[in-house]
C-alpha cells in the first residue's frame, strides 16, 4: 500500500519526455502459445493478483500491470477479454491477451513489464486503484489502473532508463506502447509525461484526433479521481475495527467505544489487522454488483459467477462491517435464486450449467437473509447426496449437514448483525445425528460414517455462522488439530483433502472466525481454553498475512513452500471470512 499518494504527484511528476504509441492486436496466435516465465518470487503473467472496480465494470490486473480479465456490466457479467482458466493452468496463454503495457528503450524491442528487472504492486490507499511499479532496462515505469462509471483508465508514466548496453546509448528515453486485445474498445492519448488509455464496454470509443489535445487525458484523470473518491467514501462508511483511530466530531459512530478520549477513538486492533480488514472489504465491494447484488467469487474465468455460500458470506461480512444496504441487496439476490437448479449463477440470477446444486446452499442463504433482515427462503431443500464446498462427487458431507441443521445466523458478539442471538442452536435431534454420523474421538470428519475421510475444517461452521453449541467441543478439537498440522500460510480444507499440499485461505479464515467465536463465547469466564482458542485464531490470521500479496489481497490458495498465489486472487470467500474473523477478535 502506498499511503498518502496523490494521483497528480504520481502521474505528473515525470522528469523525462516519454515517447508514446498503441498497438491493437488480435490476442496472439493459437498455435502453441506459452505463458511467459514469471519473475522470481512472483506468479506467472496473466493470472490476476488485484482487482479494480466499484461494482460495475470489473478488471483483474496481474502482477505485471496487465489487465487480464474484464467483466461487464458487473463482476459476474460477461467476459470482454478471452483468458480461459484452463489455459492459465496449462501455461498456454498468448502473450497478446488482455491489455499489456510495454516499454522500449532506444533501439531495443518493446518489452512487457514481465520482461523487466523487478515489479512491485499495491493500491492507492483505501481504494481499488491498482498501482504497479516496474524497472525495465533501468527505466522506472508506473502503471495506474482504475475503473469508475463504466470506464477503465490506465495511466502509464516512464522516466529515466537507458543503461547503455541494453539501449544502445546511455541516455535513451523510454517509449511506451500498449497491446489491446481485439474486441476491447479503447482510445489512447499521449503527451509529455503520461500515456493515457480509456476503455469502455458496450460501444466503440472513437479515436482522439479531433483537434482537442488533452481531451482523453482529462477523461482519464476524471476516472482516476472518481475511483479514488468513491472508494474512500465507501470505506469511510465501514464500522471501525476495534475502535480504530478516527475523529468523530460531536457524535460517535455506531460501534464506537464510550471510554475513549473525547473526539478520538483509540485503537485496540493492531495496524496489520486494520489494513487486512480495509483491503478485504474493498475486495468485497469490487466484486459485488451495484445493480443486482450479485457477488462474484473472483474476477477470473470460471470464478466470475455467484456461488450461494460465497455470496452469503459476503452478505454477513457487509452486515457486520456496517454496510447494511449492500448486505440486503446481496441477500435479496440470493433469496430470489432457484437454489436447486445449479451450483452457480450469473449476474442476472440465471443458473450456470455444468455443476449441480450443492448441499449447503439453503443454509448459507438462510443465514445471510436473517442477518440482513430480509425474508428467508422457505420450503424443503435436499442436502444429502449432493456435493459440498470441495465440489467433488455427491455424498453425505459435514458442511452440508451443519448448514442444514441450523436455520438462524450466529456472528460477532457486538450486535451489529440484527435479529440474532449468539446462543441459537439447531434441534437436539439434528445435532445428535451429526455427532453419530460424523463424530470421532479426534473430531468431526468430512463423510458420514467414514472416519478415514479425515477431519474437516468445515467443523468450524458449527460455531460460526450456525451456532450449534452442542457441537462446540467437537469443532474445537477438530480445528486445533488442523491448525497444529498447518503451514505458515494456513491449512488445507481438511485431512482428507486430495488437492495437494497447498494451503487454502478461505478454510484458514473461517477456522480463525470459529476459534475467535469460541474464545468470545467464554466471555467473562476467560479460561486457559479460551485463551488458547484466541491464540489459534491469531495464528491463522498471521498465516493469512504471510499468504497475502504485497498489495494485501487474499488468494484462493498459495504455494505451500513459497506463499506465491497459485489460483484466483483475490478470492471473495477468503476476504469475507477474514472480515468476520477480524470483527470477532476486535468488535
Amino acid at each position: 500500500m502506498h499511503a498518502g499518494v496523490k494521483i497528480a504527484r504520481v502521474v505528473v511528476g515525470c522528469a523525462a519526455i516519454v515517447a508514446i504509441g498503441v498497438v491493437l492486436v488480435s490476442g496472439g496466435s493459437e498455435a502453441g502459445p506459452r505463458t511467459p516465465q514469471a519473475l522470481p518470487g512472483l506468479p506467472p503473467p496473466f493470472l490476476g493478483t488485484a482487482v479494480a472496480g466499484e461494482g460495475g465494470l470489473t478488471a483483474a490486473v496481474d502482477a505485471y500491470g496487465d489487465v487480464v480479465d474484464l467483466r461487464a456490466p458487473g463482476p459476474a457479467g460477461r467476459a470482454l477479454i478471452d483468458n480461459p482458466s484452463d489455459r492459465q493452468a496449462a501455461g498456454t496463454v498468448p502473450v497478446g491477451t488482455g491489455i499489456v503495457p510495454r516499454v522500449r528503450i532506444g533501439d531495443s524491442p518493446p518489452l512487457p513489464l514481465w520482461r523487466g528487472e523487478s515489479v512491485r504492486q499495491g493500491y492507492l490507499r483505501r481504494t481499488n486503484v491498482v498501482r504497479t511499479v516496474a524497472r525495465v532496462h533501468g527505466a522506472r515505469v508506473v502503471v495506474l489502473t482504475a475503473v469508475a462509471g463504466g470506464r477503465l483508465a490506465m495511466r502509464i508514466v516512464a522516466r529515466g532508463g537507458g543503461r547503455g548496453r541494453a539501449a544502445g546509448h546511455p541516455r535513451a528515453r523510454p517509449a511506451v506502447s500498449v497491446h489491446v486485445a481485439e474486441g476491447v474498445h479503447c482510445a489512447h492519448e499521449g503527451r509529455a509525461g503520461p500515456f493515457d488509455l480509456i476503455c469502455k464496454s458496450g460501444r466503440a470509443v472513437p479515436p482522439v484526433h479531433d483537434g482537442a489535445p488533452g481531451k482523453l487525458s482529462r477523461e482519464c484523470e476524471t476516472v482516476l479521481r472518481d475511483a479514488v473518491t468513491q472508494a474512500r467514501q465507501w470505506s469511510r462508511r465501514s464500522l471501525p475495527l476495534g475502535g480504530e483511530p478516527e475523529m468523530v466530531g460531536h457524535g460517535r459512530r455506531r460501534g464506537a467505544s464510550s471510554s475513549t478520549h473525547p473526539g478520538v477513538l483509540r485503537s485496540r486492533a493492531p495496524a496489520w489487522a486494520r489494513e487486512m480488514y480495509r483491503r478485504s472489504l474493498l475486495t468485497i465491494h469490487a466484486l459485488t454488483s451495484r445493480r443486482t447484488g450479485a457477488v462474484a467469487a473472483g474476477a477470473r474465468d470460471g470464478w466470475a459467477y455467484v456461488w450461494p455460500r460465497d455470496a452469503a458470506t459476503a452478505a454477513l461480512a457487509l452486515e457486520a462491517s456496517g454496510h447494511r444496504a449492500e448486505a440486503r441487496s446481496v441477500a435479496r439476490f440470493l433469496t430470489g435464486l432457484d437454489l436447486s437448479a445449479a451450483a452457480r449463477f450469473d449476474e442476472a440470477g440465471v443458473p450456470v450449467p455444468g455443476r449441480a446444486a450443492q448441499g449447503d446452499a439453503l443454509g448459507w442463504v438462510d443465514a445471510a437473509a436473517r442477518a440482513a433482515g430480509v425474508p428467508a427462503p422457505d420450503g424443503p431443500f435436499r442436502w444429502r447426496n449432493r456435493a459440498d464446498y470441495q465440489e467433488s462427487t455427491p455424498g453425505t458431507y459435514l458442511g452440508n449437514a451443519l448448514a442444514a441443521a441450523a436455520t438462524h445466523v450466529d456472528g460477532p458478539r457486538t450486535g451489529h448483525i440484527g435479529g440474532f442471538s449468539a446462543h441459537q442452536r439447531g434441534s437436539t435431534r439434528e445435532v445428535r445425528q451429526i455427532l453419530r454420523e460424523f463424530g470421532t474421538e479426534r473430531g468431526l470428519v468430512r463423510s458420514a460414517g467414514d472416519p478415514g475421510s479425515g477431519l474437516d475444517s468445515a467443523a468450524g461452521w458449527a460455531v460460526r455462522p450456525f451456532g450449534l453449541r452442542a457441537l462446540y467441543p467437537a469443532a474445537r478439537k477438530t480445528l486445533l488439530r488442523l491448525v497444529e498440522d498447518g503451514t505458515r500460510y494456513g491449512i488445507t480444507p481438511g485431512e482428507g483433502w486430495s488437492g495437494g499440499e497447498d494451503p487454502w485461505l478461505a478454510p484458514s479464515a473461517w477456522s480463525a472466525w470459529a476459534l475467535a467465536g469460541l474464545a468470545a463465547e467464554a466471555g467473562h469466564r476467560a479460561t486457559a481454553m479460551a485463551a488458547g482458542d484466541r491464540r489459534a485464531a491469531l495464528t491463522l490470521l498471521r498465516d493469512l498475512r504471510h499468504a497475502s500479496t504485497p498489495a494485501g489481497d487474499l488468494p484462493e490458495r498459495v504455494g505451500a513452500h513459497t506463499g506465491i498465489p497459485t489460483s484466483t486472487t483475490p478470492l471473495l470467500w477468503s476476504s469475507a471470512f477474514a472480515v468476520l474473523a477480524l470483527r470477532e477478535l476486535w468488535p
